[in-house]
């Protein structure tokens, strides 16, 4: 029998060419062309790119690009001896100053920045929600989602859309990691978990399985979502202990100074005279 075993090949690093690894000062010439020589510093090495194509770098002086380096990308034909110059672009280095990555307004926005009035848009494709009818996440064409939209309205279906699998399980990892779940300190410390308490009022549907509403006000979570491992000191079960109940009658003092008889009779006496 034959080897029908699959070899895999890892592709080869392209070779530096000589040819473009010695043109720094081609490179130097087609940078200062096009941009101020002053803010063109040291040649810093050359990357190579591909199959004849190296970019060499140069340090960027400019005030306004500290540790950014210009790169001037060069390139040749096969059997050629003629550089090109294919691009020049200012990057960042490793300590280069740069923007943080752009987030869409829709999240960065948290749930303590919305006010009345405030909305927070949501996308159609958004991929925690599916149509209501479905119990999945099938996608839907545009035309189709339109169309299902219009029969749930004007049949009144229910919700046109509701929470899919991904959803349910986002909400469910977001609820239990948060400061309602089983591992905050609070719950760490308390004396039982919710799903023993009697504040705890159920939901329904799939995150009834490990989650429910607190309903004591005199807990920390009233009104929020509380896993049935969490909980805290306000317990349905804590009870004050029993010589607490009942204070201690006053005692009796041994000299009352206030009702004293010889008291009253010297008043009356000194009021007489």
């Amino acid at each position: 029998m034959g080897d029908n075993s699959q070899v895999t090949t890892t592709p080869r690093a392209p070779k530096p060419d000589p040819v473009l690894m010695a043109a720094s000062d081609d490179a130097r010439q087609a940078l200062t062309a096009a941009v101020d020589p002053a803010e063109v510093g040291a040649h810093e090495g050359a990357v190579v790119e591909g199959e004849r194509v190296v970019t060499h770098l140069f340090t960027s002086t400019s005030r306004g690009y500290v540790g950014w380096q210009w790169a001037v990308t060069l390139a040749r034909a096969p059997r050629q001896k003629v550089v090109t110059v294919d691009e020049i672009v200012l990057l960042p280095g490793q300590g280069a100053l740069t923007a943080p990555p752009w987030v869409p307004w829709k999240d960065r926005v948290d749930k303590g920045d919305l006010g009345p009035g405030d909305l927070v848009p949501v996308s159609a494709d958004d991929p925690r929600l599916v149509p209501g009818y479905l119990t999945g996440d099938e996608a839907l064409d545009a035309r189709t989602a339109r169309e299902v939209r219009e029969v749930t309205r004007e049949l009144g279906l229910g919700r046109e859309r509701v929470l899919s699998v991904e959803g349910r399980d986002e909400a469910a990892t977001r609820w239990f990691d948060g400061e309602n779940g089983p591992d905050s300190p609070i719950a760490q410390a308390a004396p039982a978990r919710c799903l023993t308490c009697g504040f705890m009022v159920r939901l329904s549907g799939a995150l009834a399985t490990a989650f429910g509403v607190c309903a004591n006000a005199s807990s920390p979570s009233d009104g929020q979502v509380v896993s049935y491992d969490h909980g805290c000191g306000a317990h349905s079960d804590v009870r004050l202990p029993e010589q607490s109940k009942h204070q201690p009658a006053a005692a009796t003092p041994a000299h009352d100074t206030l009702t004293s008889d010889a008291w009253i009779d010297a008043a009356v006496e000194i009021i007489a005279t």
